[in-house]
């Protein structure tokens, strides 16, 4: 089982993590204590800053303001690796915990995207999505993403296929990122998963600049191409919150788009378990999620294709609660699909989540006719970027020091237009994303 090792601070750990490099003198030391864990040698060492609650609360929950430190004696340090799986592996988490330097050990579990459901056509084009989502006259407003950094955390991104489609994206190749082993360079990526999600953000933000984060195409043992580790993510959001920090506060604006998520608990430890994700606030990832919003990022997941209808056939939650992880995180907006009639298409995850309840937070436009890289850009995959690309247009008008990103989601949801229940409900959320009320709310 791959895993993520938390470690206590010390100025070598601190050292590598500044730079995101291995460190073979921390690694090779844990090896010899804990002699079943054998670390990946090309991970670098990643910060996790400390946390509390911001009222000096016990830290039970996302839910609550949090305070963050990247002080070395305040942050913990992650390196990645692997112990037995069977009936070895309660030994090894015990010798492990049992370390000095270790605080603790955390699943890896493999991530993978939400594409399409097949058969159904797609339900109009991507100019009816811009047109129901008032494109116009947030452009007209200057609300084009233009001023704002996009990353799409995914399969990564081929520019000269968006280019045949019509779209100019502007990409920002240096601050843009691949996993090691990786022969192909930002936005020169195999079209895929990504492009499609680069291409339906550019509906409603043709301007912004792209940060390019190919994490699912590291090579894994998911049960599709497009797979990934979550301690790839770890990296790149530690990364994107080095960017978005080093902004000026005047001019912060940073959206994050991530069109996947966790399909099979069998990747993960059980819920309860100390090493889970699915559940537990304090899994590594879920507390930078939380750190790199605290710095000003709006992040938006999609909340994934296992609704009861059409679910997904890589979906193996059973009877549970199928968002989960970050993708339930109270500090992103989790994305439920609506087909251009706003309907929920079938397989749209629903609620509630496990992190916190109400999830997902809205939906967006999905299955239409748009990218080509699939006969329809769908699935919760599609929504996503459809409406970050929403967010994206709104930060070219109010950046984070004029309205958190904790203030637009309640602004989101707000002005979402109410479907199924009367107010809050687990199929819509608060409703369908609508970028005209939201403009409007803003003044």
């Amino acid at each position: 089982m791959r895993v993520m090792v938390q470690l206590r601070s010390s100025p070598v750990s601190h050292a590598a993590a500044t730079a995101l490099r291995p460190a073979a003198r921390v690694t090779a030391a844990i090896e010899r204590g804990v002699g079943q864990f054998k670390a990946d040698s090309k991970y670098p060492v990643v910060q996790v800053p400390g946390v509390k609650a911001a009222t000096g609360a016990v830290m039970s929950s996302l839910s609550q303001p949090l305070d963050f430190s990247f002080k070395p004696a305040d942050s913990t340090y992650l390196v990645r690796g692997t112990i037995p799986d069977g009936p070895a592996q309660s030994a090894a988490l015990a010798e492990a915990n049992a370390h000095p330097d270790v605080v603790a050990v955390y699943s890896d579990p493999v991530i993978e995207s939400c594409p399409i459901c097949p058969g159904d056509p797609p339900d109009g084009t991507a100019v009816r999505v811009g047109s129901l989502l008032g494109k116009p006259i947030l452009s007209r407003s200057g609300m084009d993403g233009r001023g704002v950094f996009v990353a799409v955390v995914d399969t990564g991104v081929n520019v000269a296929y968006l280019r045949t489609k019509g779209r100019r994206p502007k990409l920002d190749k240096a601050r843009s990122w691949v996993p090691s082993g990786i022969a192909t360079s930002p936005g020169n990526h195999p079209v895929d998963h990504g492009t499609m999600c680069a291409y339906d953000l550019g509906i409603m933000a043709p301007n912004a600049k792209l940060l390019d984060y190919a994490v699912l195409l590291s090579r894994t043992q998911g049960a599709t191409a497009m797979s990934g580790l979550l301690s790839d993510a770890v990296i790149a959001y530690s990364k994107l919150r080095q960017i978005v920090s080093a902004m000026p506060a005047r001019s912060r604006a940073m959206v994050v788009t991530n069109s996947w998520g966790m399909f099979s608990p069998k990747w993960d430890f059980p819920p309860g378990h100390p090493g889970n994700y699915s559940d537990n606030p304090n899994h590594p990832f879920n507390l930078i999620v939380a750190s790199l919003e605290a710095a000003g990022a709006d992040i938006l997941f999609a909340a994934g294709n296992c609704g009861r209808d059409c679910a997904d056939g890589r979906c193996e939650f059973g009877t549970t609660l199928p968002i989960c992880g970050a993708n339930s995180h109270p500090a992103v907006l989790s994305i439920a699909g609506v087909d251009l009639h706003k309907n929920r298409v079938g397989y749209s995850s629903q609620g509630p989540g496990r992190l916190t309840s109400k999830k997902p937070d809205v939906a967006s436009f999905t299955h239409f006719a748009g990218s080509g890289v699939y006969p329809a850009d769908g699935g919760t995959s599609a929504a996503c970027p459809v409406a970050a690309g929403v967010v994206a247009a709104f930060r070219s008008r109010h950046k984070a020091s004029q309205v958190t990103p904790a203030q637009l989601r309640s602004l989101v949801q707000r002005t979402a237009e109410d479907r199924g229940g009367r107010g809050y409900d687990f199929d819509y959320g608060w409703g369908i994303v609508d970028g005209v009320a939201l403009k409007r709310a803003s003044r």
